[in-house]
């Protein structure tokens, strides 16, 4: 039986401290470029695994590392001049009854198509070569996760490990996720090509002072000089004001590449739109948690959710669950202004029996008015949860 409790949330709101730092990295970051590929490549197991064996099988494709490659943009141009190679590395059950299963073309199948469907200039043929490096699973893995699958039961979980959540986002959380998603948004783009994918938004909040700095990876060939690049960026700076401003109602200061010197004519132009190509380079798990951002002042786990199965590893599951938990009862319980939650599984028990699950609420009433429905949607969730992988397949939860 799972183990809920409610209790109160002691500190001061984040928002009301002094300082406050939120990160967000954008779809073309290579970071999220190697959380995207991991998911990607964990979704196409899953439904492989569904098709062959009528069941998800173990896996775990949750390593990837992007190596950036060497490119030249000028103003009005520039070319890749040697590639970015991406390694997605993990363990997955390769063969049905001796026969091989064809997870590493898969894996370079989902890579080049997301790539084709997301960065608009970095061409997965002549710009990037994905080496996949996948193995088979340890049999100890491997068979806790047949000891449920072979009978039907509530998976169990496959590591001790925890999750977290809070709700609801604050005024510079909002600036921040804003800011990027605005960015990179189909009608941005429409009206400025020359904005590359990789985004970067990072915000401070000193008092009632919010400043984002925001690094965009303009393409080269929308940018006709030096002086058209100021123009750009002075007009994007504007419009990101406008829309961040917009949705939080008070004042945002912004910042847009802050290391350009157009004295020397360096500034922040790229061939493909992401500094894969030349400036960075990117690794699972070191971008936004499942709730699309980086919260310093929030409790996160370490845990890479992309590319983990979704059936039983609870560094995915934990975390989504948590965050859904927070979400509804700030929404459904009216005397709750602020949630957390907490979740630790142990290894080998069922994942919807967690050791504890701590639902700290911030309330004006006594804590014993709001504990029974608090508890009611933290059991209802558990109780949902070994469905909680049919979620991610649907891609209902953002890993990156």
């Amino acid at each position: 039986m799972a183990q809920v409790v409610v209790t109160p949330l002691t500190f001061d709101p984040v928002y009301l401290q002094t300082a406050e730092i939120v990160e967000r990295k954008g779809i073309g970051h290579p970071d999220t470029i190697c959380d995207s590929l991991a998911e990607e490549l964990s979704v196409a197991l899953s439904k492989l695994y569904i098709e062959e064996f009528g069941a998800i099988m173990h896996h775990n494709v949750d390593k990837a590392l992007l190596v950036g490659g060497v490119a030249n943009p000028v103003f009005g141009g520039g070319e890749v001049i040697s590639p970015i190679e991406i390694y997605i590395v993990g363990r997955a059950i390769n063969e049905k009854d001796g026969k091989p299963l064809p997870v590493e073309e898969i894996a370079i199948e989902v890579s080049r198509n997301w790539i084709k469907e997301n960065i608009r200039f970095l061409d997965p043929d002549r710009h990037v070569i994905i080496r996949p490096k996948i193995r088979p699973g340890s049999k100890d893995l491997v068979d806790l996760f047949m000891r449920f699958q072979s009978k039907g039961e509530v998976p169990l979980a496959n590591d001790t490990s925890f999750g977290v959540g809070f709700a609801p986002l604050d005024d510079l959380e909002k600036t921040v996720f804003e800011a990027e998603r605005f960015l990179n948004s189909p009608s941005l783009k429409e009206q400025h090509p020359e904005v590359g994918e990789d985004v970067k938004v990072m915000g401070v909040r000193i008092g009632e002072k919010i400043r984002i700095t925001v690094a965009c990876a303009f393409v080269s060939r929308f940018v006709k000089s030096l002086e058209d690049y100021v123009a750009k960026k002075e007009e994007i700076k504007t419009k990101v004001k406008s829309h961040v401003e917009g949705i939080v109602g008070r004042d945002v200061e912004v910042f847009i590449n802050t290391a350009d010197d157009p004295n020397s004519g360096s500034v922040y132009i790229t061939v493909t739109g992401t500094s894969a190509e030349q400036g960075d380079d990117g690794q699972v798990g070191r971008g936004n948690r499942v709730n699309g951002l980086i919260t310093p002042y929030r409790p996160m786990s370490l845990e890479a959710a992309a590319g983990k199965n979704p059936v039983s590893h609870i560094g995915k599951i934990y975390n989504a669950v948590a965050n859904v938990i927070a979400r509804r009862v700030v929404e459904e319980v009216e005397e709750v202004q602020e949630a957390y939650c907490y979740m630790v599984s142990q290894i080998g028990k069922p994942i919807n029996e967690p050791q504890v699950c701590d639902v700290k609420v911030r309330t004006s009433k006594p804590l014993k008015s709001v504990e029974d429905p608090v508890k009611r949607i933290a059991l209802e969730e558990l109780e949902k949860m070994p469905l909680t992988w049919e979620r991610f397949l649907r891609k209902e939860f953002a890993v990156a």
